[in-house]
């Protein structure tokens, strides 16, 4: 099926992604993956070794007259964000990444499509294999785990690295440079309570919310996509104040760094109440999907009869925590004073499940100023205390610093104008970046991210452009060949 992926141009990058995606690599568990790496760099007989934390590095000679260039890391994550859609059957455990191409782009069948950073993985295997591109000495840095803590960066240790110069291949637009990100903490809260025998006189129904754009929490957060968490919640509060439902279970979204795309909830009422409920719903769908017309053109909220449950919330705790819910902050928190339409700080309400007498809520706040950062941390976990819950935090990553008189930014926004006759743009990124943990331990390293255009990173609508990939490769291998 990926056959027609490996035509594609350059064909080293794109034979490389197809290879790559062939093999499983949820966060968490790169085991198989991690051995996919060392087994590529032994193959080639390059010296190759994985670190304590399961990081893999492998180094390459410089090629003949540029051995006393600066010697080059080059960085890219191996583990990718697993989403896909309720309808979609697949296992991430144990399959590959089923590919297509349409048009422009290539996307993933019903799945996130591993292009974040699978993209930057392929095209520095690729250079590693080559025998006819020009480049100083390289060494390749694969971490493990970036997308849900990013422990193989914090695992690194100092003095493994041998480059000065970091190339960090994973941000997503193809005319940008980053020279800056933001920090994250997670958010958990957590909570126990009391199950009630549903009344014989009840009926029960399930909510469900899909069909939104879901994508990148950092990245995407400004975009004013819906969050299935925050459509959910509104309806359960409503519904519980207006006709008193009981909740019976509760499971939205998925993983801290996606937007919820999907909720879904089993509610329970008195029958008695039946027909009034659902005109009212209907009429609560048709103003949400008014509200997000413009943006969430496919966002489906439907009502049906299921079985009934056998419990349900007691009425104490429910209230709580849709209060508690309804309060906490989703979205952008802060623009930057300091640069330009750059998302400052923001949170994003990733997970809610309730059952069995359980709540467990999961966020992920970013901020590119740690104190603002720590205030939103501060202001959520003392919403979600007054509804009784314990809260935790944990996770918690430096942001990376901008350095605007960086030698190297000054090397590609050169040769960024030489080949493609305009001026890149020079940014920092709302989304975490392995640059500032790193920065940590190599603080006299100089480190540049730049990468292909990806769209819908971290949901299954997640495609990166064809002819984006083929600038980025040339705009790579440019760079490589003007270090000094």
């Amino acid at each position: 099926m990926n056959q027609e992926i490996e035509q594609l141009e350059p064909k080293r990058i794109w034979f490389n992604f197809s290879k790559l995606n062939a093999v499983p690599r949820p966060s968490k568990k790169e085991e198989k993956v991690i051995e996919f790496m060392l087994n590529f760099g032994r193959s080639l007989q390059l010296e190759t070794f994985k670190d304590e934390v399961g990081n893999v590095i492998i180094r390459k000679e410089a090629s003949i007259g540029m051995e006393d260039c600066k010697p080059i890391t080059l960085q890219s994550h191996l583990d990718m964000v697993h989403q896909k859609n309720s309808d979609t059957d697949f296992d991430f455990d144990t399959q590959g990444i089923e590919m297509y191409v349409d048009g422009d782009w290539v996307r993933a069948r019903g799945t996130t499509l591993g292009a974040d950073n699978g993209m930057g993985v392929a095209a520095i295997m690729s250079l590693l294999e080559s025998h006819d591109i020009p480049h100083p000495p390289l060494e390749a840095l694969f971490t493990i785990d970036e997308e849900t803590g990013m422990t193989g960066a914090m695992g690194l240790k100092g003095g493994v690295l041998k480059g000065q110069i970091l190339l960090n291949l994973d941000t997503e637009e193809d005319n940008e440079i980053d020279i800056g990100c933001a920090g994250g903490i997670d958010i958990t809260a957590t909570r126990t309570y009391e199950e009630q025998t549903v009344p014989k006189e009840s009926i029960a129904y399930r909510i469900s919310v899909k069909g939104l754009h879901g994508g990148h929490s950092g990245m995407d957060i400004h975009r004013g996509f819906g969050n299935a968490n925050k459509i959910m919640n509104r309806l359960l509060f409503k519904s519980a104040e207006e006709f008193g439902i009981g909740v019976s279970q509760i499971d939205g979204g998925s993983l801290r760094n996606a937007i919820p795309r999907e909720s879904f909830a089993t509610v329970v009422l008195n029958a008695d109440r039946k027909k009034d409920f659902e005109v009212q719903i209907a009429k609560w769908v048709e103003d949400i999907k008014s509200e997000n017309s413009f943006i969430e053109t496919n966002l489906d909220i439907n009502l049906n009869k299921v079985e009934m449950p056998a419990k349900m919330m007691e009425k104490t705790a429910q209230d709580k925590i849709l209060r508690a819910v309804y309060g906490a902050h989703n979205g952008v928190y802060g623009m930057s004073a300091a640069i330009a339409d750059l998302v400052e700080t923001s949170n994003n309400i990733a997970r809610i499940e309730v059952k069995s007498g359980k709540i467990r809520i999961g966020c992920l706040t970013r901020s590119s100023v740690d104190t603002a950062k720590n205030d939103l941390a501060n202001s959520l976990k003392s919403v979600f205390e007054l509804a009784d819950c314990t809260v935790t935090l944990t996770g918690e990553y430096p942001g990376w610093s901008p350095n605007p008189n960086s030698e190297i930014l000054e090397v590609l926004k050169d040769q960024y104008e030489i080949l493609f006759s305009e001026k890149p743009k020079v940014v920092a990124c709302h989304a975490g970046l392995e640059c500032g943990i790193l920065g940590k331990n190599y603080p006299e390293m100089d480190m540049i991210s730049f990468g292909p255009t990806i769209k819908g990173a971290h949901s299954p609508d997640e495609r990166v452009s064809i002819s984006s990939v083929k600038k980025f490769w040339t705009f790579l291998l440019q760079i490589l060949k003007n270090t000094s």
